[in-house]
């Protein structure tokens, strides 16, 4: 059999073995692998090899990959490297996105940020997600970080999934590890809302007090944020309109401000009689309490503040809500829950569903329909009594 002759960009030749420091035999292969995606110079392939098989089958890879344009050179940039390049390239992106990206990324940068993104594994990805799902891992400020949740591991996940989709457009790895990962199952569970005779209660038992107008608000299906971001240049009480245009929200523990995620989310909506005079009186208390406190007074004019006038974290917002409600003595349902309320309350009632979605700020009337438009108990007790008189004048021959 006639020896197949080396392509010449395979080189037979002897070297010293690093281990044994014996001449041993190895196959170098030098090969044109295209222009650096880059810098745009031409790169050029050189790897060694023990058999001249592993040598002709790279070969073939490697003129395959160039000719396609797939071929990721060697690199040794880092998963932080990558991250912070990729968070710097969201040119357009909200700032409350851009945190909430870099708190879906910090577990990762935080324990493979040294790592060369080339070397990144699923299985590095997997011992991250369970880490992370069983608690205890330490963040940056040496803080003990609880047992993440289904929601926070596949942002994670799906966070990462961007950053190597971006590393990826930039030849800097072949493929996209963190899409192998399939998403943790989540159980849905159905948001609770208040009855009608619950929202009286509650808002019967905050009459008077100093952040009434706030549990008015989230009652009639403002978001947290929305709530938080609202200032008082928002109300207009001549036309008796309220206009958000204000988003602030919280990501590990950073407060940002930013315009609403949509379109649809800036909106304007009448205010009832109800609302205005409740708003009205809450903006009369603060007015006071800006005379007592003079030149300290906050210079936010936020709604959604505290006595000094200074807005309210997030956070702050979500805890009195849970002290409210039970104060109040009805169950708890989450604060965001409200907003399930409103738009139940409205759906019950018959509002048509394009209209609750242009109250509720949402873009998709299909998505309003599917979220937040529930059904209720007193409703499913009213559709059997219908059904049942129906059935019982058949059974008298009453059509």
């Amino acid at each position: 059999m006639i020896r197949q002759q080396l392509p010449p960009q395979i080189t037979k030749m002897m070297v010293t073995d690093r281990r044994t420091k014996k001449e041993v035999v190895r196959y170098e292969v030098v090969a044109d692998a295209g222009r650096d995606p880059e810098t745009g110079k031409r790169h050029q392939i050189r790897r060694r090899f023990k058999t001249e098989k592993e040598a002709r089958n790279a070969l073939a890879t490697f003129l395959a990959q160039a000719a396609s344009g797939t071929f990721v050179p060697r690199k040794d940039v880092t998963m932080a490297e990558i991250i912070d390049d990729w968070l710097k390239s969201l040119h357009s992106v909200r700032q409350v996105t851009l945190v909430g990206y870099e708190y879906n990324l910090s577990p990762v940068k935080q324990r493979y940020g040294s790592l060369p993104v080339q070397k990144l594994t699923r299985k590095h990805l997997d011992e991250l997600v369970v880490a992370l799902r069983a608690g205890g891992t330490l963040t940056e400020k040496g803080r003990v970080r609880r047992p993440w949740g289904p929601r926070s591991l596949n942002r994670t996940v799906d966070t990462t999934a961007m950053v190597l989709d971006y590393a990826m457009d930039r030849k800097l790895v072949a493929r996209n590890v963190a899409d192998q990962i399939k998403a943790v199952p989540r159980r849905r569970k159905k948001p609770d809302t208040y009855t009608a005779a619950e929202v009286r209660q509650v808002l019967d038992s905050v009459l008077g007090d100093r952040n009434e107008h706030l549990w008015h608000l989230a009652l009639r299906g403002l978001r947290r944020g929305e709530i938080g971001g609202l200032r008082w240049r928002n109300i207009d009480f001549d036309s008796g309109t309220l206009s958000i245009d204000t988003s602030r929200a919280a990501a590990d523990g950073v407060v940002v401000e930013d315009e609403p995620k949509t379109e649809a989310s800036k909106r304007t909506l009448p205010m009832d009689d109800d609302l205005v005079r409740v708003l009205k009186r809450a903006h009369n208390r603060q007015a006071a309490e800006k005379l007592v406190i003079g030149d300290a007074y906050g210079s936010g004019g936020y709604v959604a503040c505290d006595e000094a006038g200074n807005p309210y974290h997030p956070a702050t917002l979500t805890h009195r809500w849970i002290k409210t409600a039970k104060a109040a003595g009805v169950r708890h349902i989450r604060l965001h829950d409200c907003r399930h309320t409103a738009g139940t309350t409205m759906h019950l009632r018959k509002v048509p569903i394009a209209v609750i979605a242009e109250w509720l700020g949402h873009t998709d009337a299909s998505f309003t329909q599917r979220t937040y438009a529930h059904s209720q108990d007193h409703a499913l007790t009213d559709a059997a009594a219908v059904l049942g008189a129906v059935v019982t004048a058949r059974d008298i021959g009453v059509e």
